[in-house]
């Protein structure tokens, strides 16, 4: 399939960024960031996608503070499901194709391997459900979609509503405090939005529709990401690692966050990089990397 005209909701995180850099020249993209369109703001969408005719929407807007989502209920379903519902509506009349990111938080954790795309979900958090109900509307409102679930999340442009990426703000945390504790018992592939940018890309001109995952190969515990961050920023620190502890009122979070990619993989959709080369090119391109990096520890189980 053709790129053509392309819309990008979420245009300035971390994803949208990369979406729109590895878009240039390839098709004529228009990006908007929250701030210039709250998709679930029915009127401001109407106007988007008159403004780019689009041939591909990438939506990655989303309400993704996942303890916030706990507090506000309404907004996380207004803009996770509905908005969501509403962007398919408008891809199905006027024949666009709809590309939707979702997540591993779907799945409650419990399992001992990793999650295939047929396996059922079970969320625990109120990000998770209306996530969940964002992946059946853009399925059911428009059948030609692509809904991509992905895992931890970090990119060159960072996370406004999070105070950065998780790279950025462990270095900071390691810099400013000399210590760093991080749950070792939570398991996922942390995936660079550069590798998924271009995986979505290939999923558009491939023709992939339905639900797929895409993420980093290979897995890794949040404490373990945490050495290989310090070891290639080159920072010598104390790193404790500790167990999950859930706070009265926070959200549930799965421990086992891993995706498997059978139906990716059925499609013929290039497997991502490996996370610990995709983290050692991601800090070399935004300058983090230590001139004579550590080594990089590789135990814990890792695939």
């Amino acid at each position: 399939m053709s790129l053509g005209r392309v819309l990008i909701t979420g245009g300035r995180g971390q994803l949208g960024s990369d979406l729109q850099e590895r878009l240039s020249g390839r098709a004529e993209v228009l990006s908007r960031s929250h701030e210039e369109l709250d998709i679930a703001d029915d009127a401001q969408l109407g106007r988007a996608f008159d403004e780019a005719a689009p041939d591909v929407v990438f939506n990655c807007a989303a309400f993704h503070n996942v303890e916030v989502c706990e507090r506000e209920e309404d907004r996380s379903f207004e803009v996770n499901a509905r908005a969501v519902k509403r962007m398919a509506e408008r891809c199905a009349g006027g024949g666009a194709k709809l590309v939707h990111l979702s997540t591993n938080y779907v799945f409650d954790g419990s399992a001992a391997e990793p999650y295939p795309e047929s396996a059922g979900a079970s969320p625990r958090s109120i990000y998770a459900l209306s996530k969940l109900a964002g992946e059946y509307a853009a399925l059911a409102y428009a059948p030609d979609a692509l809904v991509v679930r992905g895992a931890g999340l970090y990119g060159r442009h960072g996370s406004a509503s999070k105070g950065g990426n998780f790279v950025t703000r462990m270095i900071a945390r390691a810099r400013e405090q000399g210590s760093v504790k991080m749950v070792a018992d939570q398991r996922l592939s942390p995936t660079y939005t550069g590798d998924l940018a271009e995986a979505l890309i290939e999923g558009v001109e491939t023709g992939a529709s339905g639900l797929v995952h895409l993420t980093a190969s290979g897995d890794c515990s949040w404490f373990e990401f945490t050495e290989a961050i310090m070891a290639v920023a080159g920072i010598e620190t104390a790193l404790d690692p500790v167990s999950t502890t859930r706070p009265p009122g926070g959200a549930d979070r799965p421990l086992n966050g891993v995706l498997a990619r059978p139906r990716a993989d059925s499609l013929g959709l290039t497997p991502l990089r490996h996370w610990r080369e995709a983290l050692v090119d991601y800090m070399e391109r935004a300058g983090m990397a230590a001139d004579s990096p550590l080594s990089i520890p590789t135990s814990g189980g890792d695939s």
